[in-house]
């Protein structure tokens, strides 16, 4: 009880300087359950979703899948003869066909993408009961002919559609057009798709091409049948030719495609949450350190009346354990309140989250209070663990906690081995043969070296703050050379407090250098390779390019050719036996001269001929595949052929590495023409001299396609760059936490040392130094400190950037390009951080009372 007393007097005593650490904990804290909370929301609305959507028993093709469209565009469908056979199952109340697609396209009148900007499908079918479950119609009525369609209400409120108005959709069988005759609303939250809906009859001609087929059956239960009896009974009715699923296989299937997106955000987010975590713990260790520092006396007479080393140590995590109980619980509310902004985030980019569907698990509060907790008491360790080694005659003394030299010696040593091995790990990662090898090593690279940095910081304050010094600091007379002391004064909080600046700024400097490499690298690639002056592709990866869009390309004027890219379905036998299912590609012969691939063996060209294939050099190094070989293709919804190995391209390329090719007249030969799949992308060159009006007549014959961009060499560039310049964006944006804590803790560090040197500055301020300049040496020092921190996190970064760059050159990134501008730009970015950080314990400081600052104790 004794000790539960003292440790709740000290924390009061001091709650001014543990607030900046309970903030830490608090952000740190705050980020996790913010995470939990926004994607078990998002998993809550998906789940609604699914689930009232799915009809008791479902019936689709056996081959297809929730979120598969089919290489040729149209959906796999059922003919009417089975919606007769399930309507004539045991247990069976009623049975309607569905039709849906999500290959389609819809724009307005003034050719508008109607679609979602966050990547959600656009959904087309036929209304049905079943829509009943999850809409209801609010506005007009139900389409009842070719010239009727049906929206969403979400969609129509975002783009500002009415009754009345005319849309157009472009399906992989033609464009066809409506005017809108209903409006539906959603009763339960739509994460962000568009929906239209026609009627039957023009939902099957439109989006599959054919009359009386259905791409899926829905199945309502008689009273008192199970939905388990149900699907027994329909597949005995089927012969078990189809897929038969429950109510809850539908949305666990439909769950589970979306589970894999949702898990890449939330352990991506709760990734920078941990290093958020790691930054905060040199805050608390520093702070408990300086504390335990200045309470030397007070322990000291705790141990001269009785107390234990124990006593004292507990005493101390006491404290931690507050600190971190109190920032936990502000950091769980935080959380929640931070998932509610990311969710307005989120519906302003598109995707809709209602806050009525928030979900606050009681895992999340226990797993941010349990995390938070347990955090600061191990970063308070170390720090109670030396206050119990304060023996009482030397605190009484005032001697300060203990200085152990040799205890420092050994930090140096285990510091120097660990980044040695890290050295070593990085080292053979850069060497290694293949990236899947190196990735390992490069992780144990990482780590090793990251935690060397930190143990060796101290050791490196000493000749790294001397040389920014030199360099900053000298022009500024004696108050600089104060400042630097001051820096020096405690190695081990410098390097402390640097560190936690460090981890950030290394990881914003790995990043740009990979992302800067894979820019250069891929611009280096398309200047050397790509023969074509102009690239067509979808704005969704998902979707292929519709028939009248490939045939208007073809007749834009000023182009000399057009090559067709189409990607098919295909399970590849090697001579060896072994079996692969990563497809094949076929492509026009001009492909040739559109992408120049490098051949180990064979010509390209030859791959253009009767029957013939070429394979990757790792493909066939792999098999032991030659050059004459033959290899057995089985095209999915095709024929098999026997494929002679007519070239072997170089695998040392970004672009299409690994891709096999045959020739679009072999495909042919071998896949039935309605099972053609669509182009991929489109490729074309321009007559000499017309590059110009070619491009301006190529996006003019695509205007009615807003879904498809044309883009030449330059534009293709620019959007690379601008693709991975917004992850970048992203990403800092996240690192950015753990910035904002490490800026927290040269904040506090400055402040506790203020308080700690109170006496020391009252003298220098009765000796004649201004308050001025005391304010500016403590803005130097945090200066000093952040710069020590950028130095090291933008060397260590560089090194683990240049790294996984040679490990990227295996991946065909040859090109290592260093972002100077960047570097440059978080370097001197920090010099300000470390004036920030300054500014209320300079201001402190300088408030202080001249006399009762030198009569502290």
């Amino acid at each position: 009880m004794t000790v539960l007393k003292t440790s709740m007097r000290n924390f009061f005593a001091h709650k001014g300087r543990m607030a900046l650490s309970a903030v830490a904990v608090l952000l740190s804290v705050a980020f996790v359950c913010g995470t939990l909370v926004f994607t078990d929301t998002m998993n809550t609305t998906f789940d609604k979703l699914f689930a009232v959507t799915s009809s008791d028993v479902t019936v689709s093709p056996k081959e297809a899948k929730a979120d598969d469209t089919p290489q040729n565009g149209r959906p796999e469908s059922l003919p009417a003869s089975t919606l007769e056979s399930v309507e004539k199952a045991n247990g069976v109340k009623a049975a309607e066909g569905a039709v849906s697609s999500m290959n389609v396209t819809v724009v307005n009148s003034d050719n508008k993408n109607m679609g979602s900007t966050t990547g959600a499908p656009t959904i087309a079918g036929n209304w049905t009961k079943n829509e009943l479950r999850s809409m209801e119609i609010t506005s007009g009525h139900a389409p009842r002919g070719p010239t009727e369609v049906m929206v969403d209400a979400d969609t129509a409120d975002k783009h500002g559609l009415k009754l009345g108005d005319e849309l157009r959709t472009i399906s992989v069988t033609g464009d066809f057009t409506a005017k809108i005759a209903g409006i539906a609303t959603f009763k339960v939250t739509n994460p962000g798709a568009a929906v239209v809906y026609f009627d039957t009859a023009t939902a099957q001609r439109e989006l599959l091409g054919a009359t009386g087929r259905f791409t899926q059956i829905y199945v309502t239960a008689a009273s008192g049948v199970a939905d388990a009896q149900l699907k027994q009974n329909v597949a005995q009715a089927l012969d078990g030719t189809h897929k038969v699923q429950t109510a809850k296989e539908t949305a666990d299937e439909n769950r589970e495609g979306v589970g894999e997106f949702m898990n890449v955000i939330k352990y991506a987010m709760l990734g920078f949450a941990g290093i958020a975590f790691l930054v905060g713990i040199f805050l608390i260790i520093n702070t408990f350190s300086m504390l335990v520092a200045q309470r030397t006396r007070e322990i000291g007479l705790m141990r001269a009346i009785g107390s234990s080393r124990k006593q004292v140590n507990r005493s101390v995590l006491v404290e931690a354990l507050l600190l971190g109980f109190v920032g936990s619980v502000l950091g769980v509310g935080a959380g929640v309140g931070i998932a509610i902004g990311l969710m307005k985030l989120m519906s302003m980019a598109g995707m809709n989250l209602s806050t009525d569907d928030l979900t606050v698990k009681v895992t999340t509060p226990v797993a941010g209070l349990v995390l938070g907790v347990l955090v600061t008491v191990v970063a308070a360790y170390m720090p109670a663990r030396r206050a119990g080694k304060v023996s009482p005659m030397a605190a009484l003394r005032d001697a300060g906690t203990p200085a152990d030299g040799r205890a420092g010696r050994v930090r140096g040593l285990i510091g120097l081995v660990l980044t040695g091995a890290g050295a070593a790990a990085l080292y053979v990662a850069g060497t290694a043969d293949k990236a899947s090898e190196g990735a390992g090593m490069l992780g144990i690279g990482v780590v090793l070296t990251l935690i060397g940095f930190v143990v060796i910081g101290p050791l490196l304050a000493g000749g790294v703050v001397r040389v920014i010094s030199a360099v900053l600091l000298r022009a500024f007379g004696p108050v600089g050379r104060m400042a630097e002391r001051n820096a020096l004064r405690n190695p081990r909080r410098t390097g402390a407090t640097g560190a936690a600046l460090m981890i950030g700024l290394a990881l914003v400097a790995c990043l740009s250098v990979v992302g800067s490499s894979m820019v250069a690298s891929a611009t280096s690639e398309l200047d050397k390779s790509v023969g074509a002056d102009y690239i067509v592709q979808s704005s969704n990866e998902a979707q292929r390019i519709v028939p009248q869009a490939e045939k208007a390309m073809e007749q834009s004027p000023g182009l000399h050719h057009v090559t067709r890219y189409k990607e098919l379905e295909a399970t590849l036998t090697s001579p060896d036996g072994k079996t692969d299912d990563s497809g094949i590609t076929a492509t026009d012969p001009s492909y040739a001269d559109d992408l120049r691939r490098t051949m180990t063996a064979g010509k390209q060209s030859a791959v253009y001929g009767k029957d013939t294939m070429s394979v990757g050099s790792d493909y066939a190094e792999e098999h032991g595949v030659q050059v004459g070989d033959t290899i057995k293709v089985a095209f999915k919804r095709g024929e098999t052929a026997e494929l002679k190995v007519a070239a072997i391209t170089d695998d040392s390329t970004a672009l299409d590495q690994g891709a096999r090719y045959t020739s679009i007249e072999t495909m042919r030969k071998y896949v039935p023409a309605d099972q053609v799949p669509q182009s991929s992308m489109l490729l074309a060159t321009a007559k000499d001299g017309q590059e110009a009006e070619a491009y301006a007549a190529l996006k003019k014959s695509l205007d009615d396609y807003p879904q498809y961009q044309v883009r030449d060499q330059t534009d293709y560039k620019e959007e690379l760059k601008n693709q991975i310049g917004q992850l970048l964006n992203m990403v800092y944006g996240l690192l950015a936490l753990a910035i904002i804590v490490a800026v927290l803790g040269v904040v506090n560090t400055l402040a506790l040392s203020v308080v700690e040197r109170t006496r020391e500055i009252g003298l220098m301020r009765a000796i004649g130094l201004s308050r001025r300049q005391l304010r500016r040496m403590i803005r130097m020092e945090s200066v000093v400190i952040a710069l020590f921190g950028a130095l090291l996190g933008l060397g260590l970064g560089m090194g683990w950037g240049a790294t996984a760059q040679k490990l990227l050159a295996l991946e065909g990134l040859n090109v290592l390009d260093i972002p100077w501008p960047t570097i440059t730009g978080v370097f001197i970015a920090s010099a300000f951080v470390g004036l920030f950080a300054a500014l209320i314990p300079a201001f402190r400081a300088g408030r202080m009372n001249v006399l009762n600052a030198i009569a502290t104790e």
